[in-house]
């Protein structure tokens, strides 16, 4: 029996996808993910003899927009969970719309700075202990770079993660050679590259974002730096990211994500060929951008449903502590039971050509993120 001949009624699941604005060469590609998992869902009959009905919205690059969107999935459209967001000041305004008002389960599917630790939010993208723990390290005693500069737009992702850089470079006899930070928005960094130029450093720890992401490469890339032997790394770099500057802007880039193109498993392959079948263009299947995240996250829940046996919120939270999935891009992928965060395969990779080539395979790495407290009763 297909779902649709059940008469229950569907599953809702809710995305916030930022489709427009600065972010939207990405937020495209996530509404695409969900459109695909969802259907793949749907095409296996459903989830609880139940078709699941995808509710999408626009958050817009815009932080309001989407504790709008999140508001009205939660209130109007009555979701039973919701996934998205990039940004983390984005992940904070959904939170406080549709966890803190709306007492909804939320998945958070971008790589970030950690220490979300809530009992309605699971992530699944990669954290510091993942990314930054491992990569700087074998950075320094690859390449020699013992200093950084850490250019930064201004809002806590920057500010928590540069924070864990400079523990870990000093800690590998390091330093750190200039912070900075520059509202979302800013354009100019014309005096930023001279700082940088001036200051010495090795390497150059991006975390400048879209829109001005794209000037700041530029003027870094006039100034020489890679070319005289500095590194440049930015560890939300991905195939969409880098399809977004000149190839020769980020020659050389390091990066460290849960997934890249160039990974070889079979499901990894047959993934990435079914998505670019089915939406061919610019928005692709990236680990930087959150596809990743949201196709684990989509299949993680699923796996936690089918588990529950229901779509009460408590046994399904309960079952998504410990779900886990066997395949996924990148490999497959496990919640840390008490974490609200996942393991996950990493890889270490170096755009050359305008395409990622991996390095170094990290294999599963577990997040390391503090306990989640367990949800107050109600009364």
């Amino acid at each position: 029996m297909t779902p649709e001949a059940t008469g229950e009624p569907p599953i809702r699941v809710g995305v916030v996808a930022d489709q427009t604005g600065p972010l939207s060469f990405v937020g495209i590609a996530n509404a695409n993910v969900a459109r695909m998992v969802v259907g793949d869902i749907n095409a296996r009959g459903g989830l609880l003899g139940r078709r699941v009905e995808l509710r999408l919205e626009d958050g817009a690059t815009d932080d309001a927009v989407a504790a709008a969107r999140a508001a009205k999935l939660v209130r109007e459209d009555r979701v039973d969970v919701l996934l998205g967001g990039i940004y983390s000041s984005t992940r904070q305004a959904i939170k406080g719309a549709a966890v803190v008002e709306g007492k909804t389960l939320y998945i958070y599917p971008e790589q970030y700075e950690g220490q979300e630790s809530d009992p309605l939010i699971f992530c699944t993208g990669p954290v510091p202990a993942q990314q930054v723990d491992p990569f700087i390290p074998w950075l320094m005693r690859e390449t020699g770079a013992r200093s950084f500069y850490l250019p930064s737009a201004d809002y806590i992702w920057p500010h928590v993660l540069n924070a864990r850089v400079r523990e870990v470079v000093t800690a590998n006899g390091g330093s750190i050679v200039g912070e900075e930070y520059h509202p979302l928005d800013h354009m100019d960094y014309e005096a930023t590259v001279q700082r940088i130029v001036a200051s010495g450093a090795d390497a150059v720890f991006n975390t400048i974002v879209p829109p001005g992401v794209s000037p700041f490469l530029q003027r870094l890339h006039d100034a020489g730096f890679t070319r005289g032997g500095g590194q440049l790394v930015c560890t939300y770099f991905d195939e969409n990211f880098v399809n977004m500057v000149p190839a020769e802007h980020v020659e050389g880039l390091w990066s460290c994500l849960d997934y890249y193109q160039a990974v070889d498993d079979p499901f990894s392959r047959r993934l990435l060929a079914q998505y670019e079948a089915l939406y061919p263009g610019d928005a692709k299947f990236t680990g930087g951008s959150a596809c990743s995240g949201l196709y684990r996250g989509l299949r993680l829940w699923a796996a936690a449903v089918a588990e529950a046996g229901s779509l009460d919120q408590d046994d399904v939270i309960a079952a998504l502590d410990r779900a886990e999935i066997a395949e996924g891009p990148g490999g497959p992928a496990a919640m840390a039971p008490g974490q609200h965060h996942a393991r996950m395969n990493m890889y270490i990779a170096r755009a050359r050509g305008g395409r990622f080539e991996i390095v170094e395979r990290l294999g599963a790495i577990e997040p390391q993120e503090r306990p989640v407290p367990a949800p107050v009763p109600a009364g």
